[in-house]
């Protein structure tokens, strides 16, 4: 299982809709590297400024990383986390993870998530993340 769900959260599943900030909350306690990660770059996208802000340090265990790519690939985490945080988020290997300011000029997210730039960003290192 991905996400630690408490059985208040699955009740409320059970019934109906599902608040947004208590699913956040579980994806922020269940995969604290992915969210810590996130948080840090929506942190120094903020600070710095720029057109994104991204991550090029591997996580530093297995664990880590499946933390991070569960968060990624799922829809509706992913999803939750751009809302929650006000950014888009693009994804390259196992672990370069950028965010993106909503309503800025899309071309460096296309260029980060274009075929090119991830041919350029493999390694032999990565191969099997």
């Amino acid at each position: 299982m991905s996400l630690d769900v408490s059985p208040a959260l699955l009740e409320q599943a059970e019934r109906g809709e599902v608040d947004e900030a208590e699913f956040v909350d579980c994806v922020r306690t269940s995969l604290p590297f992915a969210w810590d990660m996130i948080s840090n770059l929506v942190a120094r996208l903020k600070v710095d400024g720029g057109e994104f802000a991204d991550n090029t340090t591997p996580p530093p265990n297995e664990h880590a990383r499946g933390q991070l790519l569960r968060a990624l690939a799922s829809d509706a985490i992913r999803g939750a986390l751009e809302r929650h945080f006000g950014v888009r988020l693009a994804f390259q290997n196992c672990h370069r993870v950028a965010v993106f300011p909503l309503g800025a000029p899309d071309a460096a997210r296309a260029r980060f998530t274009s075929v090119r730039s991830q041919i350029l960003n493999q390694s032999p290192e990565l191969r099997d993340c």
